[in-house]
C-alpha cells in the first residue's frame, strides 16, 4: 500500500463526528487530498447492512450474527473502496475500523479475540490501519457529553455495563498496540482534542 490509513475509534458520544470535521477543515486548509468513509458503510451494500445492524427493532439478533454483519461491510467497504484508494496513493480516513469490532463483540459481548480474529482475518491481514486515534473518554462521561441515549440506535440501548466492557476492550487494544493506536485525552475542550489528533498525526508521519 503507497498510501496511508487513518482509523478512528472511540465509545458512543466521545465525539468522533466533531473531530473528523475538524480535522478536514484542517487538511483542506493545508491542501492535503484525503478520502473519508465510516464503518460499517461507506457502499451501497454496506450502507444496507448497517441500516440492519443499527435498527432497534432488531432485538433478536445474535452476536455471532452481528459480529459477521460487521465483517461483511467491512470487507465490502475494503475491496470497493479502501484498497485502490491506498494503492493510488491517497489518505484514507475512516470512522471506526477493526477495532470496533473487538472492542464491541470480542470484549463486550464476550465472543473472544479469536472468533473476531478469523472473521476478519482478510481485513487483519491486509488492511492494518498506519495509525488509529482512540478518542479516550470513559462512557459515563460521553453520554453525559451527548445528552444521553438514543432511543434509535440498537447499540446504545445495550446497556451501560455493555458499554463499560467496551471502553475496558479498547484500552486493553490500546495496551496492546502501541505502535499503532494513540490514546487521545478526549475530556478537555474540542479545540484541545484536535490539538492533539493534529500532533500524533504529525508523529506518526501521516501528515
Amino acid at each position: 500500500m503507497k498510501g496511508k490509513f487513518v482509523t478512528f475509534e472511540g465509545c458512543e458520544g466521545v465525539g468522533k463526528s466533531k473531530q473528523i470535521h475538524l480535522l478536514e477543515e484542517y487538511l483542506k486548509a493545508n491542501g492535503i487530498k484525503y478520502f473519508l468513509t465510516r464503518e460499517p458503510g461507506g457502499t451501497p451494500v454496506s450502507e444496507q447492512i448497517r441500516k440492519v445492524i443499527l435498527d432497534g427493532s432488531n432485538t433478536s439478533m445474535t452476536d455471532e450474527c452481528e459480529a459477521m454483519l460487521y465483517a461483511s461491510a467491512r470487507i465490502q467497504l475494503l475491496k470497493e473502496e479502501i484498497k485502490p484508494r491506498l494503492e493510488r496513493g491517497e489518505l484514507v480516513l475512516c470512522d471506526r475500523y477493526i477495532d470496533s469490532s473487538f472492542a464491541y463483540q470480542a470484549f463486550a459481548r464476550g465472543l473472544g479475540e479469536e472468533f473476531v480474529a478469523n472473521i476478519n482475518s482478510f481485513a487483519i491481514q491486509n488492511f492494518e490501519p498506519d495509525c488509529t486515534l482512540f478518542l479516550n473518554l470513559s462512557p459515563k462521561e460521553a453520554f453525559k457529553r451527548k445528552g444521553g441515549v438514543d432511543k434509535n440506535d440498537r447499540l446504545e440501548l445495550s446497556g451501560f455495563d455493555f458499554h463499560e466492557r467496551v471502553y475496558k476492550g479498547y484500552l486493553t487494544l490500546a495496551e496492546k498496540n502501541p505502535h499503532r493506536i494513540v490514546s487521545i485525552d478526549a475530556s478537555g475542550s474540542k479545540e484541545q482534542t484536535h490539538a492533539k489528533i493534529i500532533s500524533a498525526l504529525k508523529d506518526k508521519g501521516i501528515i
